[in-house]
């Protein structure tokens, strides 16, 4: 067994390698983990591991992780067929629809929510719709940071819940479940905090808006720049709506995680063969489940000589060069290199005396969740990337979880709700970042209105300490007795 001294140099290593590499270096934090792995690979050489067995125990966290993989790359396929499709257009067009001045700020939410749930990525939907709607609420008198907080808490929702997003599906593969399992585990927290968020940014916005004339223009140029009907690229019907609608019934029903999806991707693939026309053909759809959408030369130069530069803009940022395999693939290898290192501290036994001196300050089921979402809390500030967030804290409590007697979607909706949602209040985290840059707007001025954000882990903890989140090895309401296991 290796010293505590020695496992913390192993995570310490990774901290420090990952900080530098992303806050100084501002790199991706794929080799930075990877250094990790070498680190962790030296102390178990030096603790007397064989390179055998080192070897074998990244091979054996990989494969932990192979489900999640595959359905990741299910996923690729799936976005690019929906958006050939005209699916993902066609909810993002019929969201608009809601929007109104009187109700900004809950529109807001609600089509950042769609756009993500859509899309699976936070950030490409404040990149694009978030952009918009910040000129849109300049344009209304809004206040910028509610505008802010608005859009990151319908982000973050879709992020969160979207079984096409890739923490989504980190989360249940670190923690040892599947996604579907894991969506349903988030179901009730998530809805509660939701409905809070939604009722607060509906008296702000009352406060807030006070009538007279709205410039829509900007609404009303995107909307159409969607529309075949209005001079746009896809042609929009109702029907459409469909395939989103089947992958849900899918979840509620109980199917398996991957024939889900995979019934999305038939459905859109044939409503975009009826209704899409020659932009979408057998070949289209083979070649952007493959390499992602991306719009024709043709369409590209219709689009920059009809659209004002922003509109232009939000529609390529958010549809164009997107999904695909190949466009997985940054989260794929990130997956991969973040198990062999857990596997390596797993096998070495580093994760469980880092673990044992935790669990001193755990007392029951509710206390394991918090100090859970404390780790990941702290993991976004100290290794300040919303992936690291996820992985380790998942790599180190996800055996404690199960001699606890709790199911592993226990962890997983602990993980997503405190990893994924906060990574955004850090300034110099990744999320925080990107933001700022992207909002034009800094962590203390849109932080406090971001509800969602900052309610999901306090909104998750009591539902823990209520007990109504718990449940047991296999699936129930979690008992006392369980804990014996």
């Amino acid at each position: 067994m290796p010293s505590i001294l020695e496992a913390l140099i192993s995570l310490g290593f990774l901290v420090v390698v990952l900080a530098v590499g992303i806050l100084v270096f501002g790199v991706d934090p794929h080799v930075p983990m990877f250094i990790g792995v070498i680190g962790a690979a030296l102390m178990a050489l030096w603790l007397g591991y064989k390179w055998e067995e080192i070897e074998k125990s990244m091979m054996d966290g990989i494969y932990k992780a192979l489900q999640s993989v595959c359905i990741l790359i299910i996923v690729g396929i799936l976005i690019g067929v929906w958006i050939n499709a005209g699916v993902v257009p066609a909810m993002v067009y019929y969201g608009l629809k809601i929007l109104h001045p009187a109700i900004f700020f809950i529109a807001t939410v609600l089509i950042c929510s769609i756009t993500s749930l859509a899309t699976g990525t936070s950030w490409g939907t404040m990149g694009t719709m978030g952009v918009a709607f910040m000129g849109i609420g300049y344009g209304l008198g809004m206040s910028q940071a509610m505008t802010a907080g608005a859009i990151l808490s319908g982000a973050y929702f879709g992020d969160k819940m979207s079984p096409l997003s890739d923490t989504t599906n980190l989360a249940p593969a670190m923690a040892g479940t599947d996604v579907m399992s894991h969506v349903k585990a988030m179901l009730l927290p998530t809805v509660v905090t939701y409905g809070i968020t939604l009722v607060t940014f509906g008296v702000l916005g009352a406060m807030q808006y006070h009538g007279g004339d709205a410039d829509m223009s900007r609404v009303i140029e995107f909307s159409n720049a969607l529309n075949a009907a209005n001079g746009g690229v896809f042609n929009i019907n109702p029907i459409l709506l469909l395939p989103p609608v089947i992958v849900i019934v899918a979840v509620a029903m109980k199917v398996p995680a991957i024939p889900g999806i995979t019934l999305g991707i038939l459905s859109g693939a044939v409503l975009g063969l009826i209704f899409q026309g020659d932009m979408c053909t057998l070949g289209t759809l083979f070649d952007f489940g493959k390499s992602g959408f991306t719009f024709g030369d043709e369409t590209l130069a219709m689009l920059e000589s009809t659209l004002t530069p922003d509109t232009f803009y939000t529609m390529t940022r958010l549809l164009h060069d997107t999904g695909g395999i190949m466009g997985m693939m940054s989260s794929v290898s990130m997956t991969i290199i973040a198990m062999m290192f857990g596997g390596i501290m797993e096998y070495t036994h580093q994760l469980e005396v880092i673990v044992n001196q935790l669990k001193k300050l755990v007392k029951g089921p509710a206390g394991l969740v918090t100090l859970t979402e404390v780790t990941c809390v702290v993991s976004n500030a100290v290794m300040p990337e919303q992936y690291i967030s996820i992985v380790v804290p998942g790599s180190m409590y996800a055996d404690e979880y199960r001699k606890m007697g709790l199911h592993p979607t226990v962890l997983s909706s602990a993980l997503e709700g405190a990893g994924t949602v906060t990574s955004a209040l850090i300034p110099w985290n990744t999320c925080g970042v990107f933001i700022s840059d992207t909002l034009k707007m800094g962590v203390g001025q849109y932080g406090p209105w971001a509800f969602f954000n900052w309610l999901m882990p306090i909104i998750n903890l009591v539902c823990a300490y209520v007990g109504v989140t718990l449940k047991d090895l296999d699936n129930k309401p979690f008992r006392k007795k369980a804990a014996k296991v």
